[in-house]
């Protein structure tokens, strides 16, 4: 004999059920990404690009990044800047400069500053776990971009966080791909985004090969970083990220 079921109770049931699919945790949303467009590890070689109104500079980079925090970098050209190297572990910062041979620490008050006088900061480009600690998130709504949902997310910084934007904007798309992350100082004024696109299959994942910083009082200047290869959790031994190891750098 068939139980019949009350219609109330299965669409209270299917509500609950239906509910809890689509809610999804700001911070969850926010740490998700940001493992999976950093990964346990990576080994990376991006062609960067600064433009401006009456010219254009190029560098590649190789960078190498492990954990949360940690990450180098090093240029490999032009022939001029090679061997400039950065070092960044946990909230600390060291650039190396082979010309003079020495390694300078980078004050908290200059993370934000121009890496290289690229639009990108010291901090943008390490790229650590600041994001995911310092600032309190909270989802304002979802679009949808090519058939993707993508949630907009408020990024507000903590009490007494060691940071210098006053708030943040985050598109994520549902698949964890940092679209676009937007920067305003401590009266809100908008200062600069960064958008990502080009997403294809690169290093065994799909991922944003292009990524554009652009201030928001400039309309012919930004800084463009190309992703020419990466692969992801490879084997890094921790003497990569120290002191000794950015001064005798060896190409890798």
């Amino acid at each position: 004999m068939a139980i019949k079921i009350p219609v109330i109770f299965l669409l209270s049931l299917l509500a609950v059920v239906a509910s809890g699919a689509k809610t999804r945790n700001a911070q969850d949303i926010v740490e998700s990404s940001f493992n999976y467009m950093r990964g346990n590890s990576s080994v990376s070689t991006v062609k960067m690009t600064i433009h401006r109104p009456d010219w254009e500079r190029h560098m590649t980079i190789k960078t190498w990044t492990k954990g949360q925090s940690d990450c180098v970098f090093r240029i490999v050209a032009p022939p001029k800047d090679n061997g400039n190297g950065t070092l960044k572990k946990k909230h600390e910062m060291w650039m190396y400069n082979p010309k003079i041979n020495r390694v300078i620490k980078i004050p908290p008050s200059m993370m934000c500053q121009a890496w290289m006088g690229s639009d990108f900061s010291n901090n943008d480009l390490s790229k650590t776990d600041s994001l995911i600690d310092d600032y309190i998130h909270t989802l304002t709504g979802t679009e949808t971009q090519d058939g993707k949902k993508v949630y907009l997310i408020k990024s507000m910084p903590k009490p007494d966080a060691p940071v210098v934007w006053g708030l943040l904007k985050l598109k994520i798309r549902a698949d964890n791909i940092l679209l676009q992350e937007s920067f305003y100082d401590e009266d809100l004024e908008l200062v600069k985004t960064m958008s990502n696109a080009k997403i294809r299959m690169i290093g065994g994942k799909l991922y944003p090969t292009v990524w554009t910083m652009q201030k928001a009082d400039t309309q012919d200047e930004y800084t463009q970083l190309e992703y020419q290869k990466i692969a992801f959790d490879q084997h890094l031994s921790d003497n990569l990220f120290t002191l000794s190891s950015l001064k005798s750098f060896r190409r890798r």
